[in-house]
């Protein structure tokens, strides 16, 4: 793309080529899930956020309101959440 500054018929390049793998770049390997802290989230707020991801997933965005509903159903027992989310 050539682009013209109104002050002079010069021409820009946005982005000079570049050698796409530079010798000192390399790829970090994948995470090792042993390595992980140990943290632990409690599970009401896990299934608050399965509910939010739920809802998304769905097309159903939740909307401001819609909190203290979901903090309700969140405060449910699992097997509950997990016939709401079927």
């Amino acid at each position: 793309m050539q682009t013209f500054t109104a002050a002079a018929d010069r021409v820009w390049d946005p982005a000079p080529a570049r050698d796409p793998a530079p010798a000192c770049d390399f790829l970090l390997p994948p995470p090792n899930p042993a390595d992980r802290t140990a943290g632990r989230v409690d599970p009401r707020d896990l299934r608050r956020l399965n509910l939010y991801a739920a809802l998304t997933a769905a097309g159903t965005a939740p909307h401001p309101g819609d909190r203290e509903a979901i903090e309700e159903l969140s405060a449910l027992p699992g097997s509950v959440h997990d016939a709401l989310l079927r």
